[in-house]
């Protein structure tokens, strides 16, 4: 392919080289900066909508060389707002791909900055945190004047913290989980239990755990009403992933908090966003972390039995362990840094992890907090 110059500009005037890919137009193409450590699953990461208004740096050297399946997806379409990488293949080896990297996100209009030092870059994020951050053309001459424009619109750009994403990655209307696509909710049921998906920027690997799981998945939009959610009379809730400052999402939080309030309502599932919405809705409080943690290999122990799971993660933000109610238990702490990684609340009929159970990409070894999930709703079911 024709190669052209390009470059990663940081906030704090950090640049970063390398070659152009995708769809990069003659625009700013800007976003937080963050780094992902799995070696493996980029397509699961385009299309994870929790990477909203995100530029996301892959510390595996190696991206592309098994190509795009298209069957692999975690929504419709990436989400994030740049890719870059060390080293890009140009020539997919996998009988399963249908579409080589760079064309996916040329035809998805996503620029991707390839041949980055991106150890350097991971060590810089990590020093000083998550910092906004623009891919554009290397210019042939004004280098400094060129970078000093770039600087002025990152900074014009909005930070993560304070902004709500979800309203923006939400399905639009009531849909249904079936036959691996999302399709307008017609009111037929199925006869098997239903879960009410409250959709923040649902992977659609959760749905098909839940699918797997023997239930239906009822997907919910963002602006649904605690209300319109129970009428729909699931055997069990689930509040999903998403994009986006917890804190911003008062319509949430507000909602979640009449769920659990109602006497008798069928038990709650948090996955990531979801789980931080409902440590806000139990009183308490979510922060910025410096970094977040984006990848398949962290690991988080399970406080009643002391187990400890490899699990993959997408977040910027925690709960506040010293904030929670006295009801609140934290079932789940991270190794690397000990924050939280899940909750429950008996009385409130509810259980809730930072990490991602439907692991995609990521190993399995959380997958059993579905089949937890659907005990409670079974046993709920049952009184």
């Amino acid at each position: 392919m024709t190669t052209t110059a390009g470059l990663l500009v940081l906030e704090d005037a950090g640049v970063f080289q390398g070659t152009l890919f995708g769809a990069p137009g003659a625009g700013v193409a800007a976003g937080e900066v963050v780094f992902n450590t799995a070696m493996c699953g980029y397509e699961e990461v385009l299309t994870d909508p929790s990477y909203r208004g995100q530029i996301v740096v892959m510390t595996s050297p190696h991206q592309g060389n098994y190509g795009i399946t298209l069957e692999d997806a975690e929504s419709s379409r990436p989400h994030l707002a740049g890719f870059v990488v060390g080293e890009l293949s140009e020539f997919p080896s996998n009988w399963r791909a249908k579409i080589s990297l760079n064309d996916y996100l040329k035809q998805n209009k996503i620029a991707g900055l390839s041949g980055v030092d991106t150890r350097a870059l991971t060590l810089t994020i990590r020093s000083s945190g998550a910092l906004r951050g623009a891919i554009i053309r290397a210019p042939k001459t004004g280098l400094s004047r060129a970078i000093e424009r770039a600087v002025a619109a990152i900074k014009a750009h909005p930070a993560m913290e304070g902004l709500g994403l979800a309203q923006e990655v939400s399905v639009g209307q009531a849909s249904l989980w079936n036959d691996n696509a999302l399709k307008p909710f017609d009111g037929h049921a199925s006869g098997r239990p239903r879960a009410a998906v409250w959709d923040f920027g649902v992977k659609w690997s959760i749905l098909r755990s839940l699918e797997a799981r023997g239930f239906d998945a009822l997907v919910f939009p963002y602006q649904s009403t605690a209300r319109e959610i129970l009428d729909a009379k699931p055997q069990g809730i689930v509040l999903s992933n998403g994009p986006g400052d917890p804190a911003a999402l008062g319509h949430a939080i507000g909602e979640i908090r009449r769920i659990i309030d109602e006497p008798r309502h069928p038990p709650v599932l948090g996955i990531c966003l979801g789980h931080q919405l409902l440590g806000l809705a139990c009183g308490g409080r979510t922060y910025k972390m410096k970094f977040g943690h984006h990848g398949v290999n962290h690991p988080v122990r399970d406080a009643s039995t002391g187990r400890v799971w490899i699990s993959s993660h997408n977040h910027g933000f925690t709960v506040d362990s010293q904030s929670l109610p006295n009801d609140v238990k934290v079932t789940h702490l991270s190794l690397n840094d000990r924050t939280v990684e899940g909750l429950a609340c008996e009385d409130r009929g509810f259980i809730s992890v930072q990490f991602h159970p439907e692991s995609a990409p990521g190993p399995w070894e959380a997958r059993g907090v579905f089949g937890q999930f659907k005990q409670m709703a079974e046993a709920a079911s049952g009184r």
